[in-house]
């Protein structure tokens, strides 16, 4: 698969350039600060962001900064959507009855894309019992970012996004790729293995297996079906996989919960926060449920669930000021290499170019310390920082490079 070649540390660099209130949830989209166009010349990745103290608001077309398509078979071609998503800044378990994801759009990305869930809105007989999968059903459909356009001409994934992240890394912590419309965020596959933080890097396992049937009489809840509510048999041309009650949650089977998530420590959220991860085999072939579970973890509020709710009418209706990270301009991922991370006594850099000094920060962006620097490559201490979670920023005085760096 092909990937986008995507500057490191977006999220942390845009922290650096906004007030110590800046939450991930504000920072972490592909912002479109040139004029850019992606598919057909529609403004691509996200136009603007806007919050105030309860909601972040992303407007974007759900076209993405990098070539898509072509859908074999697929009629559809995408659109500008205009959308104004609204993310809750302070999301809440949902301790009643839980929300199912939608058809249509359940969360965003963070280039402006929309994420669907695992459905692709047909049904056995259409008797709205044995659901289809998408992917085993749309697939052949799919780009080679392994998305397409829907009827409305909103470009979305059902599952993992190849091209917005390297998911070929498996030796660190996935980046933070989305938001769910519960507020929760979403991660590429890759974690720390234990919820606090501690030990190695590890993929993510979904708690979801397929069952071992061959007729279709009963629900993964046990619920036996009437005759004519029976799915087909399984078989070659309904291969098992073929609908999403071919498969049953087992608990504890993988790493995540039945939403597909855990509450853990990410680079991100330091003091721990429920996420979504995706879920990919060791092949990067997109696992079921791929992005969310059939439910939601979290409370989602009104204006972004179902089909074109998340649409820019009437928009933003609360008071809100504009996201503008200041002053952060990326280098390209090569022009600097910093080594090891984690870190214990010593960080090492070099670059292409000279750098005029470091800053440390904290995850929140408050200033730890400032290295005045004035070379192409030094070893920089780190044995006085306590460890966490830091964010570190090279300034050449044309452009900053920032990566989050793990002091042990």
């Amino acid at each position: 698969m092909r990937h986008l070649s995507l500057f490191l540390a977006c999220a942390m660099s845009c922290l650096l350039g906004a007030s110590q209130e800046t939450a991930p949830v504000m920072a972490s989209w592909i912002l479109n600060t040139t004029n850019a166009t992606g598919y057909n010349g529609i403004p691509s990745n996200v136009q603007q962001v806007q919050y105030s103290d309860q909601n972040v608001y992303v407007s974007c077309t759900c076209i993405p900064g990098y070539d898509i398509g072509p859908w074999t078979g697929n009629p559809n071609q995408p659109a500008n959507q205009n959308f104004v998503f609204k993310i809750s800044r302070n999301p809440q378990q949902n301790v009643g009855t839980l929300v199912a994801t939608p058809l249509g759009h359940m969360g965003v990305f963070r280039n402006g894309v929309s994420i669907f869930n695992a459905l692709d809105a047909f049904s056995y007989n259409n008797q709205n019992i044995w659901h289809q999968d998408a992917l085993p059903n749309e697939g052949l459909s799919f780009d080679e970012c392994l998305g397409h356009p829907a009827p409305n001409g909103e470009y979305h994934h059902h599952v993992n996004p190849t091209c917005l992240y390297d998911d070929d890394n498996t030796t660190d912590h996935s980046a933070l790729i989305g938001y769910a419309f519960d507020g929760f965020p979403i991660y590429g596959a890759y974690a720390f293995e234990n919820t606090d933080g501690t030990g190695g890097i590890v993929r993510m396992r979904t708690s979801y297996q397929l069952r071992a049937i061959t007729e279709r009489t009963t629900l993964p809840n046990g619920t036996t079906l009437s005759a004519n509510q029976y799915g087909p048999a399984v078989n070659g041309q309904y291969p098992l996989g073929k609908y999403i009650e071919d498969y049953e949650f087992i608990d504890g089977l993988g790493t995540l919960d039945v939403h597909n998530g855990r509450t853990c420590i990410t680079p991100e959220y330091p003091e721990g926060i429920y996420a979504y991860f995706i879920t990919i085999d060791q092949d990067n072939t997109p696992v079921y449920p791929y992005v969310i579970g059939p439910y939601f973890y979290g409370n989602v509020p009104s204006g972004n669930t179902g089909p074109q709710s998340g649409h820019n009418v009437p928009g933003v209706n609360e008071i809100v000021e504009t996201f503008n990270p200041v002053g952060i301009t990326e280098l390209a991922a090569s022009s600097i290499r910093f080594w090891p991370n984690p870190a214990q006594d010593v960080l090492n850099f070099a670059s292409d170019r000279n750098v005029e000094r470091v800053e440390w920060r904290t995850i929140a962006g408050q200033l730890v310390r400032t290295e005045m620097i004035r070379a192409a490559s030094a070893v920089l201490n780190t044995n006085e920082l306590a460890p966490g979670f830091y964010l570190v920023a090279m300034i050449d005085g044309a452009a900053n490079h920032v990566i989050r760096v793990v002091i042990e």
